[in-house]
């Protein structure tokens, strides 16, 4: 497969900013899930970042993930004050609000692409489900594509197959753990797994970055990885294509 169609980059910046830059042409920007920028910070990175370098947004916490959830650690001090109704798409003001917010990023950025990540805890009942087509059936996207990684019990090919086709939604999905599905590629590779949790502490070796290469059949792909050595691993990944 041509290298040009494929993207390789990391979730966040494990380095300074302007060597990324000159590694890589495109990012996942990590920090809107736990707490978006400021527009002003967004705006800096778009202008920093050379020409033709593309962001990509993990949407904020609030829309896909209950107070309960660790991750909300590091949640900052500028949120709604109702955490109990955020979390799992519930048709709240704080989720709309939470969506205005990263599409403001988003925008900022001049992102392509939001990108939601829904904990195990959001399995695939009727309740869930109702709220997770009611989200994004009502949802502007302001010309975005929208990615879902689905995690968890439960999300079966079949089902899994449906809600992307019914919503119109990129699959997010670590290749080497799950098959993609669809017809672009948001690989996010999160290192090896242990009980079916991800071990992020993993330096990929080169029989699986071989098998990764194999993978990206896609048109295009966006490679993402998101273990300890993201930023070498990411490298390596880039001089194999």
């Amino acid at each position: 497969m041509p290298a040009a169609s494929v993207r390789v980059g990391c979730c966040g910046f494990p380095v300074s900013r302007p060597r990324y830059f000159e590694s890589f042409g495109v990012v996942e920007v990590e920090s809107g899930f736990y707490q978006p920028p400021k527009p002003s910070t967004a705006e800096r990175w778009r202008a920093e970042a050379p020409k033709g370098f593309q962001f990509m947004v993990k949407a904020w916490q609030l829309i896909t993930h209950p107070p309960t959830s660790p991750t909300y650690r590091k949640l900052g001090t500028d949120h709604p004050a109702r955490l109990d109704r955020c979390g799992h798409f519930r048709s709240s003001p704080e989720v709309k609000a939470a969506w205005e917010r990263t599409l403001g990023l988003a925008r900022s950025l001049q992102a392509q692409m939001v990108l939601f990540q829904t904990p195990p805890t959001f399995r695939p009942d009727a309740d869930r489900l109702r709220d997770l087509y009611a989200f994004f059936e009502r949802v502007e996207r302001g010309g975005l594509l929208l990615a879902w990684e689905p995690r968890g019990e439960g999300w079966t090919r079949k089902l899994v197959t449906r809600v992307l086709s019914d919503l119109n939604l990129v699959h997010a999905v670590d290749p080497l753990a799950s098959e993609p599905l669809g017809r672009i590629g948001y690989f996010r590779l999160h290192g090896t797994y242990r009980d079916g949790r991800p071990v992020y502490r993993h330096r990929y070796t080169d029989e699986e970055l071989g098998k990764l290469e194999r993978l990206a059949r896609f048109q295009p792909t966006f490679v993402f990885f998101n273990n300890s050595d993201m930023y070498q691993d990411a490298r390596r990944f880039l001089r194999l294509l």
